[in-house]
């Protein structure tokens, strides 16, 4: 048996509890954890309304907030900061489990910072791959929570965070570079020599994947939305790498980004895709239900493709929330 190693110490996963069915309770330690971002942190010329409500909610985060309490606060911009912060903090309350909060988020469409919803995704991500000891599945769960830039080195299509590449100042990281398939600096890719190296560098972001066809990255994906969509949809699927967009027939097809989804639109109305979309196109995936009864009965037998592609600058936005509301399931609502 493998021994069980940490990874994304900063997203929070201490802090909150599990339930019988290993899904996430949000703790008092965890709603405090938000007041320690620097947005909400008061500085030494705060008003004193806005250092008032900062003392009440670290006594009880769970505390009602009167609006009185909000439009207080002297400071515009601390106003938005304290507003947007309650309304995510009353949004978590209010369901059971933190999965059941970010179901309800993406299926109303709900208006919330991306910064919170991406790191929701994240400890959502931590707490179902506890037990993962794959280092190349890791990597690509980062695809749900961090933009990726593209690039070619080597022959190969390699993914690297952006937030990383732009925070190094590599002189390659642009629109320019990116449309001519240049590298986006020095990024270590992961490999099979230096996995072990991933988990003490997993805040880091700093290793880059492999997502060439064939390679181990977009297998290692494939197993991520796998154990995402058992965990939140209570549904088993089986993914399949298909490399070729050939006499492939789209009766139900799922963008894993807007990029793809366009593309799936396009080919779905009978357009042909010139080179350059094709070679936009980064993973094509079958994926099959391991029930049949989970399928909706209208497509039951059809299959299921989930297309994943880059911009023209060569970026990927993956979106979680897609494989949530998209796929063709016969139960709409799996998770109590």
């Amino acid at each position: 048996m493998s021994e069980h190693r940490d990874f994304w110490l900063a997203c929070g996963h201490h802090l909150v509890d599990r339930d019988a069915h290993g899904r996430l309770i949000v703790t008092d330690e965890f709603l405090k954890a938000y007041l320690a971002r620097p947005e909400l942190a008061p500085p030494a010329d705060a008003c004193a309304a806005e250092r008032s409500l900062h003392r009440a909610l670290l006594t009880n985060p769970r505390q009602r907030i009167a609006p009185a309490q909000v439009s207080a606060i002297a400071d515009g911009d601390a106003r938005d900061n304290w507003e947007l912060l309650i309304a995510w903090r009353d949004h978590l309350v209010r369901h059971d489990t933190l999965e059941a909060a970010y179901l309800d988020g993406v299926r109303r469409k709900r208006a919330f910072p991306l910064i919170f919803i991406n790191q929701l995704v994240q400890l959502i991500l931590r707490n179902l791959l506890d037990d993962c000891a794959d280092a190349f599945v890791l990597r690509a769960a980062e695809l749900f929570f961090r933009t990726q830039q593209l690039s070619v080195q080597d022959g190969r299509l390699v993914s690297a965070d952006e937030e990383t590449i732009a925070k190094a100042g590599a002189p390659d990281h642009s629109p320019l570079s990116a449309i001519l398939g240049l590298s986006v600096g020095s990024v270590e890719a992961l490999s099979e020599g230096n996995a072990e190296c991933y988990w003490p560098r997993s805040d880091r972001f700093d290793l880059a994947l492999d997502l060439t066809a064939g390679a181990r990255g977009l297998a290692a994906l494939g197993e991520v939305i796998c154990r995402w969509v058992a965990h939140l949809l209570g549904v088993d699927v089986q993914i399949i790498a298909v490399s070729e967009l050939r006499n492939v027939s789209l009766d139900w097809y799922l963008g894993l980004d807007a990029e793809a989804t366009r593309i799936g639109d396009a080919l779905w109305n009978g357009a042909e895709l010139d080179a350059a979309a094709r070679a936009r196109l980064v993973g094509l995936y079958e994926l099959k239900f391991l029930d049949a009864g989970d399928m909706d009965a209208n497509l039951r037998g059809a299959p299921t493709y989930l297309l994943m592609a880059m911009t023209p600058e060569r970026r990927l936005r993956f979106k979680p929330q897609n494989l949530l509301t998209g796929l063709p399931i016969r139960r709409a609502e799996a998770l109590a």
